[in-house]
Protein backbone atom coordinates (compact mmCIF):
# COMPACT_ATOMS: atom_id res chain seq x y z
CA UNK A 1 0.00 0.00 0.00
CA UNK A 2 1.26 3.42 -0.91
CA UNK A 3 1.85 5.72 2.05
CA UNK A 4 -0.23 8.88 1.60
CA UNK A 5 0.50 12.42 2.76
CA UNK A 6 -1.94 11.91 5.66
CA UNK A 7 -0.06 8.83 6.82
CA UNK A 8 3.29 10.57 6.43
CA UNK A 9 2.01 13.50 8.46
CA UNK A 10 0.90 11.19 11.24
CA UNK A 11 4.24 9.43 11.25
CA UNK A 12 6.09 12.75 11.23
CA UNK A 13 4.11 13.77 14.31
CA UNK A 14 5.61 10.84 16.18
CA UNK A 15 2.54 8.62 16.07
CA UNK A 16 2.88 4.86 15.99
CA UNK A 17 0.48 3.70 13.29
CA UNK A 18 -0.59 0.50 11.61
CA UNK A 19 -2.23 0.57 8.21
CA UNK A 20 -5.41 -1.55 8.22
CA UNK A 21 -8.47 -1.84 6.06
CA UNK A 22 -11.32 0.48 7.03
CA UNK A 23 -14.37 -1.31 8.42
CA UNK A 24 -17.86 -0.58 7.18
CA UNK A 25 -20.64 0.32 9.60
CA UNK A 26 -23.05 -2.59 9.46
CA UNK A 27 -26.28 -3.15 11.37
CA UNK A 28 -27.03 0.56 11.61
CA UNK A 29 -30.03 1.31 13.81
CA UNK A 30 -32.65 3.62 12.33
CA UNK A 31 -34.91 5.62 14.71
CA UNK A 32 -38.61 4.79 14.78
CA UNK A 33 -39.32 8.53 14.57
CA UNK A 34 -38.19 11.03 11.93
CA UNK A 35 -34.42 11.24 11.52
CA UNK A 36 -32.83 13.95 13.66
CA UNK A 37 -31.31 16.97 11.96
CA UNK A 38 -27.55 17.30 12.50
CA UNK A 39 -25.72 20.62 12.50
CA UNK A 40 -22.97 21.37 10.00
CA UNK A 41 -19.62 20.04 11.10
CA UNK A 42 -21.13 17.12 13.02
CA UNK A 43 -21.97 13.48 12.45
CA UNK A 44 -24.47 11.56 14.59
CA UNK A 45 -25.64 7.99 14.83
CA UNK A 46 -28.15 6.00 16.85
CA UNK A 47 -26.25 3.12 18.46
CA UNK A 48 -28.60 1.72 21.13
CA UNK A 49 -32.38 1.36 21.21
CA UNK A 50 -34.92 -0.44 23.37
CA UNK A 51 -33.75 0.79 26.78
CA UNK A 52 -36.09 1.72 29.64
CA UNK A 53 -36.02 5.51 30.16
CA UNK A 54 -32.23 5.97 29.97
CA UNK A 55 -31.19 9.02 31.94
CA UNK A 56 -27.66 9.75 33.26
CA UNK A 57 -24.66 8.03 31.68
CA UNK A 58 -21.02 7.56 32.66
CA UNK A 59 -18.05 5.74 31.11
CA UNK A 60 -15.95 3.52 33.37
CA UNK A 61 -12.18 3.07 33.07
CA UNK A 62 -12.55 0.17 30.61
CA UNK A 63 -14.69 2.19 28.21
CA UNK A 64 -17.95 0.48 29.13
CA UNK A 65 -20.98 2.75 29.37
CA UNK A 66 -23.02 2.78 32.58
CA UNK A 67 -26.63 3.87 32.18
CA UNK A 68 -29.35 4.66 34.71
CA UNK A 69 -32.55 3.21 33.31
CA UNK A 70 -35.21 4.92 35.40
CA UNK A 71 -37.38 2.44 37.26
CA UNK A 72 -35.04 -0.43 36.41
CA UNK A 73 -31.56 0.23 37.79
CA UNK A 74 -28.09 0.63 36.33
CA UNK A 75 -27.06 -1.26 33.19
CA UNK A 76 -23.60 -1.72 31.65
CA UNK A 77 -22.97 -1.70 27.90
CA UNK A 78 -19.87 -2.69 25.92
CA UNK A 79 -19.20 -1.79 22.29
CA UNK A 80 -17.05 -2.70 19.34
CA UNK A 81 -15.44 0.50 18.06
CA UNK A 82 -15.21 0.63 14.26
CA UNK A 83 -14.24 4.27 14.20
CA UNK A 84 -16.06 7.57 14.01
CA UNK A 85 -19.65 7.17 15.15
CA UNK A 86 -19.66 3.54 14.01
CA UNK A 87 -19.83 1.68 17.31
CA UNK A 88 -21.72 -1.57 17.74
CA UNK A 89 -23.29 -2.78 20.96
CA UNK A 90 -21.77 -6.15 21.87
CA UNK A 91 -22.94 -6.81 25.41
CA UNK A 92 -25.48 -5.43 27.88
CA UNK A 93 -25.88 -6.51 31.48
CA UNK A 94 -27.92 -5.38 34.47
CA UNK A 95 -25.33 -4.07 36.89
CA UNK A 96 -27.73 -2.98 39.65
CA UNK A 97 -31.31 -4.24 39.78
CA UNK A 98 -33.01 -1.53 41.83
CA UNK A 99 -36.22 0.00 40.51
CA UNK A 100 -36.02 3.00 42.87
CA UNK A 101 -33.04 4.42 40.98
CA UNK A 102 -34.28 7.12 38.64
CA UNK A 103 -31.61 9.54 37.44
CA UNK A 104 -28.34 10.32 39.24
CA UNK A 105 -25.04 8.54 38.50
CA UNK A 106 -21.38 9.18 39.35
CA UNK A 107 -18.06 7.37 39.76
CA UNK A 108 -15.29 8.07 42.25
CA UNK A 109 -11.97 9.40 40.94
CA UNK A 110 -10.41 5.94 40.99
CA UNK A 111 -13.47 4.44 39.29
CA UNK A 112 -13.98 1.88 42.03
CA UNK A 113 -17.03 3.34 43.75
CA UNK A 114 -20.32 3.82 41.93
CA UNK A 115 -22.95 6.26 43.15
CA UNK A 116 -26.61 6.33 42.09
CA UNK A 117 -29.69 8.04 43.47
CA UNK A 118 -33.34 7.50 44.23
CA UNK A 119 -35.79 10.20 45.23
CA UNK A 120 -34.78 9.78 48.88
CA UNK A 121 -31.16 8.61 48.97
CA UNK A 122 -27.74 8.48 47.36
CA UNK A 123 -26.26 4.96 47.38
CA UNK A 124 -22.68 3.75 46.93
CA UNK A 125 -21.45 0.37 45.66
CA UNK A 126 -17.96 -1.08 45.37
CA UNK A 127 -17.38 -1.36 41.64
CA UNK A 128 -14.93 -3.53 39.69
CA UNK A 129 -14.72 -2.07 36.17
CA UNK A 130 -12.66 -4.96 34.83
CA UNK A 131 -15.15 -7.56 35.99
CA UNK A 132 -18.09 -5.27 35.28
CA UNK A 133 -19.69 -6.00 38.64
CA UNK A 134 -20.64 -4.43 41.96
CA UNK A 135 -19.94 -6.05 45.27
CA UNK A 136 -22.13 -6.42 48.31
CA UNK A 137 -25.07 -4.37 49.46
CA UNK A 138 -25.14 -0.63 48.78
CA UNK A 139 -24.18 1.88 51.44
CA UNK A 140 -26.40 4.93 51.96
CA UNK A 141 -24.29 8.07 51.59
CA UNK A 142 -26.95 10.81 51.70
CA UNK A 143 -30.58 10.45 52.79
CA UNK A 144 -33.69 12.44 53.75
CA UNK A 145 -34.19 13.89 50.25
CA UNK A 146 -37.75 12.75 49.57
CA UNK A 147 -40.49 14.98 48.19
CA UNK A 148 -43.56 14.43 46.05
CA UNK A 149 -42.85 16.07 42.72
CA UNK A 150 -39.43 16.88 41.25
CA UNK A 151 -37.73 13.61 42.07
CA UNK A 152 -34.43 13.59 40.16
CA UNK A 153 -31.33 13.81 42.34
CA UNK A 154 -28.49 14.75 40.02
CA UNK A 155 -25.00 13.63 41.11
CA UNK A 156 -21.65 15.13 40.12
CA UNK A 157 -18.29 13.98 41.47
CA UNK A 158 -15.89 16.91 41.32
CA UNK A 159 -12.62 16.44 39.45
CA UNK A 160 -11.13 19.55 41.06
CA UNK A 161 -12.05 18.92 44.69
CA UNK A 162 -11.18 15.35 45.67
CA UNK A 163 -14.00 13.16 47.02
CA UNK A 164 -16.58 15.94 46.83
CA UNK A 165 -20.01 14.84 45.62
CA UNK A 166 -22.57 17.41 44.46
CA UNK A 167 -26.25 16.56 44.83
CA UNK A 168 -29.09 18.62 43.34
CA UNK A 169 -32.61 18.44 44.79
CA UNK A 170 -35.74 20.09 43.40
CA UNK A 171 -38.87 21.65 44.85
CA UNK A 172 -41.98 20.09 46.35
CA UNK A 173 -45.33 20.34 44.57
CA UNK A 174 -47.94 22.25 46.54
CA UNK A 175 -45.47 23.38 49.19
CA UNK A 176 -43.23 25.72 47.21
CA UNK A 177 -42.93 28.14 50.15
CA UNK A 178 -40.68 25.64 51.94
CA UNK A 179 -38.00 26.48 49.36
CA UNK A 180 -37.63 29.87 51.09
CA UNK A 181 -36.42 28.07 54.23
CA UNK A 182 -32.76 27.06 53.96
CA UNK A 183 -33.07 24.23 56.50
CA UNK A 184 -35.78 22.54 54.40
CA UNK A 185 -33.13 21.27 51.97
CA UNK A 186 -35.54 21.82 49.08
CA UNK A 187 -34.56 23.52 45.82
CA UNK A 188 -30.86 23.37 46.56
CA UNK A 189 -27.49 22.11 45.38
CA UNK A 190 -25.24 20.84 48.18
CA UNK A 191 -21.69 19.48 48.21
CA UNK A 192 -20.63 16.60 50.47
CA UNK A 193 -17.05 15.80 51.43
CA UNK A 194 -17.00 12.00 51.28
CA UNK A 195 -13.42 11.78 52.51
CA UNK A 196 -14.47 12.94 55.99
CA UNK A 197 -15.84 9.53 56.99
CA UNK A 198 -16.45 6.30 55.11
CA UNK A 199 -19.27 5.31 57.43
CA UNK A 200 -21.12 8.60 57.81
CA UNK A 201 -24.61 9.02 56.38
CA UNK A 202 -25.29 12.65 55.52
CA UNK A 203 -28.69 14.24 56.11
CA UNK A 204 -29.41 16.43 53.09
CA UNK A 205 -31.41 18.99 55.08
CA UNK A 206 -28.70 19.72 57.62
CA UNK A 207 -25.35 18.54 56.23
CA UNK A 208 -23.08 19.48 53.37
CA UNK A 209 -22.11 22.84 51.90
CA UNK A 210 -24.91 24.83 50.27
CA UNK A 211 -23.75 25.92 46.82
CA UNK A 212 -27.07 27.53 45.97
CA UNK A 213 -30.73 27.62 47.00
CA UNK A 214 -33.92 29.11 45.63
CA UNK A 215 -33.56 26.72 42.67
CA UNK A 216 -36.75 25.13 41.38
CA UNK A 217 -35.13 22.16 39.65
CA UNK A 218 -31.48 22.30 38.62
CA UNK A 219 -31.30 18.91 36.93
CA UNK A 220 -28.05 19.44 35.01
CA UNK A 221 -24.89 20.21 37.02
CA UNK A 222 -21.42 20.61 35.49
CA UNK A 223 -17.87 21.59 36.46
CA UNK A 224 -15.73 23.71 34.15
CA UNK A 225 -12.65 21.58 33.40
CA UNK A 226 -10.14 24.46 33.54
CA UNK A 227 -11.35 26.80 36.28
CA UNK A 228 -13.47 24.40 38.34
CA UNK A 229 -16.46 26.74 38.24
CA UNK A 230 -19.77 25.03 38.98
CA UNK A 231 -22.72 25.63 36.64
CA UNK A 232 -26.24 24.23 36.59
CA UNK A 233 -29.17 24.44 34.20
CA UNK A 234 -32.50 25.25 35.79
CA UNK A 235 -36.03 24.17 34.83
CA UNK A 236 -38.28 27.08 35.70
CA UNK A 237 -42.02 27.07 36.48
CA UNK A 238 -45.04 26.58 34.23
CA UNK A 239 -48.43 28.31 34.06
CA UNK A 240 -47.20 31.77 35.02
CA UNK A 241 -49.42 34.84 35.29
CA UNK A 242 -48.50 38.40 36.24
CA UNK A 243 -51.06 40.94 37.40
CA UNK A 244 -53.76 38.56 36.14
CA UNK A 245 -52.27 38.21 32.64
CA UNK A 246 -51.21 34.81 31.30
CA UNK A 247 -47.53 35.08 30.35
CA UNK A 248 -46.67 31.39 30.40
CA UNK A 249 -46.06 30.90 26.68
CA UNK A 250 -42.67 32.62 26.71
CA UNK A 251 -41.89 33.27 30.37
CA UNK A 252 -40.09 32.67 32.59
CA UNK A 253 -36.90 31.63 30.84
CA UNK A 254 -34.86 28.57 31.73
CA UNK A 255 -31.55 29.41 33.40
CA UNK A 256 -27.82 28.76 33.40
CA UNK A 257 -26.64 29.60 36.90
CA UNK A 258 -23.12 29.96 38.29
CA UNK A 259 -22.25 28.73 41.80
CA UNK A 260 -18.64 29.75 42.25
CA UNK A 261 -15.89 27.30 43.07
CA UNK A 262 -15.70 24.42 45.51
CA UNK A 263 -12.60 25.89 47.16
CA UNK A 264 -14.74 28.99 47.88
CA UNK A 265 -12.06 31.40 46.66
CA UNK A 266 -14.51 33.49 44.67
CA UNK A 267 -18.05 34.85 44.98
CA UNK A 268 -21.48 33.28 44.31
CA UNK A 269 -21.29 30.23 46.54
CA UNK A 270 -24.34 29.81 48.76
CA UNK A 271 -26.50 32.48 47.13
CA UNK A 272 -30.27 32.47 46.74
CA UNK A 273 -31.40 32.33 43.10
CA UNK A 274 -34.95 33.54 43.62
CA UNK A 275 -37.40 30.63 43.49
CA UNK A 276 -40.30 30.75 44.29
CA UNK A 277 -40.37 34.54 44.34
CA UNK A 278 -38.34 35.74 41.37
CA UNK A 279 -37.87 34.43 37.85
CA UNK A 280 -35.90 35.24 34.71
CA UNK A 281 -37.37 37.24 31.84
CA UNK A 282 -37.28 35.71 28.38
CA UNK A 283 -39.88 37.68 26.40
CA UNK A 284 -40.30 41.13 27.94
CA UNK A 285 -43.11 42.07 25.53
CA UNK A 286 -45.35 39.48 27.16
CA UNK A 287 -44.96 40.92 30.66
CA UNK A 288 -47.17 43.76 31.91
CA UNK A 289 -45.57 46.65 33.81
CA UNK A 290 -42.19 45.68 32.36
CA UNK A 291 -40.27 48.96 32.74
CA UNK A 292 -36.64 48.20 33.53
CA UNK A 293 -36.92 44.53 32.59
CA UNK A 294 -35.06 42.68 29.85
CA UNK A 295 -33.76 39.23 28.98
CA UNK A 296 -32.16 37.66 32.05
CA UNK A 297 -33.49 40.20 34.53
CA UNK A 298 -35.44 38.80 37.49
CA UNK A 299 -39.11 39.70 37.86
CA UNK A 300 -41.72 39.09 40.53
CA UNK A 301 -44.89 37.25 39.52
CA UNK A 302 -46.95 39.46 41.81
CA UNK A 303 -45.41 42.68 43.08
CA UNK A 304 -46.37 43.92 46.55
CA UNK A 305 -45.00 46.12 49.30
CA UNK A 306 -42.15 43.73 50.11
CA UNK A 307 -41.44 42.09 46.76
CA UNK A 308 -40.84 44.03 43.56
CA UNK A 309 -38.80 43.63 40.41
CA UNK A 310 -36.23 45.85 42.08
CA UNK A 311 -35.92 43.60 45.15
CA UNK A 312 -35.64 40.60 42.84
CA UNK A 313 -32.68 42.30 41.18
CA UNK A 314 -31.01 43.37 44.42
CA UNK A 315 -31.66 40.46 46.76
CA UNK A 316 -31.24 37.39 44.53
CA UNK A 317 -28.64 36.00 42.15
CA UNK A 318 -29.59 36.46 38.50
CA UNK A 319 -28.84 33.74 35.93
CA UNK A 320 -25.59 33.89 34.00
CA UNK A 321 -27.57 33.10 30.84
CA UNK A 322 -31.27 32.67 30.11
CA UNK A 323 -32.75 30.21 27.61
CA UNK A 324 -36.22 30.07 26.01
CA UNK A 325 -39.16 29.15 28.24
CA UNK A 326 -40.14 25.48 28.57
CA UNK A 327 -37.01 24.11 26.87
CA UNK A 328 -36.45 21.94 30.01
CA UNK A 329 -32.64 21.67 30.26
CA UNK A 330 -31.57 18.33 31.74
CA UNK A 331 -27.78 17.95 31.51
CA UNK A 332 -24.68 20.05 30.95
CA UNK A 333 -21.23 18.71 30.05
CA UNK A 334 -18.08 20.64 29.16
CA UNK A 335 -15.64 19.72 26.41
CA UNK A 336 -12.17 19.01 27.81
CA UNK A 337 -10.71 22.23 26.43
CA UNK A 338 -13.26 24.30 28.37
CA UNK A 339 -14.43 26.19 25.27
CA UNK A 340 -17.87 24.65 24.94
CA UNK A 341 -20.67 23.43 27.17
CA UNK A 342 -23.26 21.04 25.74
CA UNK A 343 -26.81 21.13 27.09
CA UNK A 344 -29.70 18.73 26.53
CA UNK A 345 -33.22 20.19 26.38
CA UNK A 346 -35.85 17.50 26.98
CA UNK A 347 -38.66 19.76 25.78
CA UNK A 348 -41.94 21.33 26.79
CA UNK A 349 -45.33 20.10 27.88
CA UNK A 350 -46.90 23.45 28.88
CA UNK A 351 -46.73 25.36 25.63
CA UNK A 352 -49.03 25.71 22.62
CA UNK A 353 -46.16 25.13 20.18
CA UNK A 354 -43.66 22.49 21.37
CA UNK A 355 -40.27 23.94 22.36
CA UNK A 356 -36.90 22.47 23.22
CA UNK A 357 -36.27 18.82 22.21
CA UNK A 358 -32.67 19.41 21.19
CA UNK A 359 -28.99 19.19 22.00
CA UNK A 360 -27.28 22.58 21.86
CA UNK A 361 -23.94 24.15 22.72
CA UNK A 362 -22.87 27.29 24.60
CA UNK A 363 -19.53 28.96 23.84
CA UNK A 364 -17.22 29.53 26.86
CA UNK A 365 -13.98 31.40 27.44
CA UNK A 366 -11.65 28.60 28.47
CA UNK A 367 -9.39 30.85 30.56
CA UNK A 368 -12.07 32.62 32.59
CA UNK A 369 -14.55 29.75 32.63
CA UNK A 370 -17.31 32.22 31.72
CA UNK A 371 -19.83 32.04 28.87
CA UNK A 372 -18.86 34.18 25.91
CA UNK A 373 -22.40 35.60 25.60
CA UNK A 374 -23.52 38.42 27.89
CA UNK A 375 -26.19 37.76 30.56
CA UNK A 376 -28.83 39.56 28.47
CA UNK A 377 -28.16 37.50 25.35
CA UNK A 378 -31.05 35.78 23.60
CA UNK A 379 -28.90 33.81 21.16
CA UNK A 380 -26.32 32.00 23.29
CA UNK A 381 -27.40 28.56 22.05
CA UNK A 382 -26.15 26.81 18.93
CA UNK A 383 -28.21 23.79 17.90
CA UNK A 384 -26.31 20.51 17.38
CA UNK A 385 -29.07 17.89 17.11
CA UNK A 386 -32.72 18.77 16.59
CA UNK A 387 -35.97 17.11 15.61
CA UNK A 388 -37.00 17.38 11.97
CA UNK A 389 -40.58 18.34 12.80
CA UNK A 390 -41.01 19.68 16.30
CA UNK A 391 -44.80 19.58 16.02
CA UNK A 392 -44.43 15.78 16.32
CA UNK A 393 -43.13 16.26 19.85
CA UNK A 394 -43.33 14.97 22.48
CA UNK A 395 -44.89 11.72 21.23
CA UNK A 396 -42.94 11.09 18.02
CA UNK A 397 -39.49 12.55 18.58
CA UNK A 398 -36.36 12.12 20.63
CA UNK A 399 -36.14 13.84 24.03
CA UNK A 400 -32.49 14.39 25.06
CA UNK A 401 -31.42 13.71 28.64
CA UNK A 402 -27.95 12.50 29.70
CA UNK A 403 -24.53 13.35 28.23
CA UNK A 404 -21.05 11.87 28.52
CA UNK A 405 -17.77 12.16 26.66
CA UNK A 406 -15.82 8.99 25.92
CA UNK A 407 -12.01 8.70 25.89
CA UNK A 408 -11.97 9.54 22.18
CA UNK A 409 -13.79 12.83 22.69
CA UNK A 410 -17.09 11.67 21.19
CA UNK A 411 -20.27 12.95 22.79
CA UNK A 412 -22.89 10.36 23.82
CA UNK A 413 -26.50 11.29 24.56
CA UNK A 414 -29.54 9.46 25.91
CA UNK A 415 -33.15 10.04 24.87
CA UNK A 416 -35.39 8.68 27.59
CA UNK A 417 -38.90 8.45 26.12
CA UNK A 418 -37.62 6.57 23.04
CA UNK A 419 -35.10 4.45 24.96
CA UNK A 420 -32.17 5.53 22.77
CA UNK A 421 -28.48 6.36 22.93
CA UNK A 422 -26.80 8.49 20.26
CA UNK A 423 -23.14 9.13 19.49
CA UNK A 424 -22.00 12.46 18.01
CA UNK A 425 -18.63 13.57 16.71
CA UNK A 426 -17.24 16.67 15.08
CA UNK A 427 -16.24 16.37 11.43
CA UNK A 428 -14.93 19.90 10.96
CA UNK A 429 -13.52 22.74 13.02
CA UNK A 430 -14.95 25.33 10.60
CA UNK A 431 -18.18 24.03 9.04
CA UNK A 432 -20.06 26.00 6.41
CA UNK A 433 -23.59 27.11 7.16
CA UNK A 434 -24.87 25.77 3.85
CA UNK A 435 -23.66 22.22 4.42
CA UNK A 436 -25.66 20.11 6.83
CA UNK A 437 -24.24 17.47 9.11
CA UNK A 438 -24.67 13.73 8.69
CA UNK A 439 -27.06 11.41 10.45
CA UNK A 440 -25.83 7.91 9.69
CA UNK A 441 -28.46 5.50 8.37
CA UNK A 442 -28.26 2.11 6.68
CA UNK A 443 -27.97 3.84 3.30
CA UNK A 444 -25.52 6.61 4.25
CA UNK A 445 -21.76 6.29 4.42
CA UNK A 446 -20.16 7.45 7.68
CA UNK A 447 -17.90 10.42 7.20
CA UNK A 448 -14.30 9.26 7.60
CA UNK A 449 -13.28 12.79 8.52
CA UNK A 450 -15.31 12.40 11.71
CA UNK A 451 -12.88 9.71 12.75
CA UNK A 452 -9.98 12.11 12.46
CA UNK A 453 -11.53 15.19 14.01
CA UNK A 454 -11.57 15.30 17.78
CA UNK A 455 -12.81 18.61 19.28
CA UNK A 456 -10.33 18.38 22.16
CA UNK A 457 -7.15 17.03 20.56
CA UNK A 458 -7.86 18.02 16.93
CA UNK A 459 -6.31 14.68 16.04
CA UNK A 460 -7.37 11.07 15.81
CA UNK A 461 -10.78 10.74 17.40
CA UNK A 462 -11.13 6.99 17.84
CA UNK A 463 -7.64 5.67 17.95
CA UNK A 464 -4.78 5.94 15.48
CA UNK A 465 -5.33 2.61 13.76
CA UNK A 466 -9.03 2.96 13.03
CA UNK A 467 -8.91 6.67 12.26
CA UNK A 468 -6.00 6.47 9.86
CA UNK A 469 -7.55 3.48 8.13
CA UNK A 470 -10.82 5.34 7.56
CA UNK A 471 -8.95 8.38 6.30
CA UNK A 472 -6.86 6.38 3.87
CA UNK A 473 -9.98 4.71 2.58
CA UNK A 474 -11.28 7.98 1.19
CA UNK A 475 -7.99 9.38 -0.18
Amino acid sequence: MKTTRAAKAALAAGLSVSIVTAQSCSNVIVPSHALPVVASGWQAQLVVAGLVKPRSIQFDSTGALLVVESGKGVTRHSFTDNGGTCVTLTKSTVLIDQAALNHGLALSADGKTLYASSVDSVFAWDYDPNAGSVGGRPVVVVNNMGNNDLVTRTLLMSKKQTNTLLVSRGSSDGNEAKATVLSSGLSQIRAFDLSASKSRVYDYDTDGTVLGWGLRNSVGVGEHPITGGIYAVENSIDGVTRDGKDIHENNPGEELNFFGYLNATKANQGGNYGYPKCFAVWDVTEIPESDGLGVGKQFAIQENSTLTDETCASDYVAPRLTFPAHYAPIDIKFAADGKTAYVTFRGSFDKTQPAGYRLASVAFNADTGEPVASPDSNDALTDILTNANQTDCPDKCFRPVGLAFDAAGRLWMTADSTGEIYVLQKTSSSPTATTGGTFVTATSKPNAAAALWNPDTKLLGYGVVGALAAWLAVL
